[in-house]
Formats: C-alpha cells, structure tokens, sequence
C-alpha cells in the first residue's frame, strides 16, 4: 500500500491505525525503509497525512513484532537483521510448508502442475529481466499454489504473516550472482517431484530450497555488516535524509 493508497482507503473508512501499520510493515518488509532507519513519528505523520497517535500506535505493534526497536532517549529505529529472528520465521515456514507438500504430492493434479509449471516460466523471465522484486511476487505466488494444491490454500496467510524477518533477508540475497537461477532449479525440482509422486525427493527438494535462505544471509551479512545487529546494540543515527531506501552496492 502507498501512501496515497492510504489516504484513499481512509476516504472508505479504513481503520487509521490497520492502515498505517500495514503500511509501514510493508515498507520495511520490502526494505524500502532499511534496517537501521531511524522512524520519526512527526515526520511519518506529516508524510501520512494521520495524527500521531495511528503512527505511535502502529510503531508499538511493530516493535511487537520485531521490526523496530524502541531506545530510550535515543528513538525509534527499524530493526536490524537478527540470526536468530530469522531462523525462528524459517522454523516456522518449513514446518508448514513441508507439512502441506506431503498432501500436496497425493493430491496435486495436471492443472496444478501446469499452473507451478507456468509460474516458472515467468520466473524465468523475470530472471532474464533481471528484476529481482517481480520474481520475489512470482516466488511468493509459487509457494502459495503449492500449498493450495495440497489442499491447504488457507495455510499461506500463516507463512506469509510468520515469515517478515526472513523476507527482509531474502529480498537482500535476490541480486546475488546466479541467484535467481539457482531458485528457479530449486522450484523446478520440488514441481518435478511433485508430478512424480515422489513424496521424498519433493520433502528433500523443498527442505534443500527453503534452508538456502540460511547460506545466503551468511552472503549478505558479508558484504552488508551495517544491516545485521542485537536488539540490545543500537545503530548508528543516520542523517534524515537518508532514511529513504538507497540501493546496496551489490
């Protein structure tokens, strides 16, 4: 939701509060506002077109979740990337989704595997393209189908709620040299399982695929150090001006 998304669900009586928490969490979720960001509730407010009390309300439910950090005397801050936020999200996902692939190898039909097999191929050509952020939808929509295929469609607002810390890590690992590729095999052989009915190998598959995330953040936080920290060490103040996303240099 943008902002202006916003303003026009609140011409239709959206909650305040809902709307700018949703708002907010998909900003720092898609990294446009980056870990170490310092929040401003005037300026949030002023940029929203709410009063204070939506933002402040929105930024504890956030904190409750995890995505930001309160410091006392110091201000409010997007949280960093924390290892152990991220393994608890990728527990959670694999434990569900895992769970669903073994009803999915029983119950899958053709249509199913032509659907996976069609998000694929636009996989495919959002690799060509070299956009990241729409295989990052076409991936999102892939497990979707997965688990709706098992039978299970319901499941995946589960996932998707559980899993803001690790999608914060992936979104970083996606420009990685080869990346996208190494995805699209992954997807390729859980579908080929699938199709196959070859309940171990689709397990092995989809393990060996969602466990990437953890090789990959080791990458990220290589070449990226100032994105990862403690809930207890708070981050460096940065000029307000730069609180907006900026590209990481790759």
């Amino acid at each position: 939701m943008t902002s202006s998304g916003l303003h026009a669900a609140r011409a239709r009586g959206g909650n305040a509060r809902q709307l700018v928490h949703e708002l907010l969490r998909a900003r720092i979720v898609g990294l446009e506002l980056q870990p170490g960001t310092p929040l401003s509730e005037n300026e949030l407010a002023a940029e929203l077109g709410v009063s204070r009390t939506p933002v402040r309300e929105s930024l504890i439910l956030l904190a409750e979740e995890g995505l930001v950090d309160v410091y006392p005397q110091l201000g409010t801050f997007v949280s960093r990337l924390r290892e152990q936020d991220i393994a608890s999200a990728q527990f959670v996902r694999e434990a569900l989704e895992l769970a669903a692939l073994r009803d999915g190898v029983e119950r899958a039909d053709q249509r199913d595997i032509l659907e996976l097999r069609a998000l694929l191929a636009a996989q495919t050509d959002a690799e060509r393209r070299r956009d990241p952020e729409a295989f990052f939808r076409l991936d999102e929509e892939f497990h979707a189908r997965l688990m709706a295929a098992a039978g299970h469609p319901e499941a995946w607002s589960l996932v998707h709620h559980a899993k803001a810390h690790l999608d914060r890590a992936r979104r970083l690992s996606l420009p990685l040299e080869d990346q996208l590729a190494l995805l699209i095999r992954q997807h390729t052989d859980v579908v080929d399982a699938v199709e196959q009915r070859d309940a171990q190998g689709a397990d092995a598959a989809l393990r060996g695929h969602l466990r990437q995330v953890f090789a990959d953040v080791e990458t990220v936080r290589t070449r990226h150090p100032q994105l990862f920290g403690e809930a207890d060490t708070p981050p460096r103040p940065r000029p307000r001006r730069e609180s907006r996303k900026r590209s990481v240099d790759r």
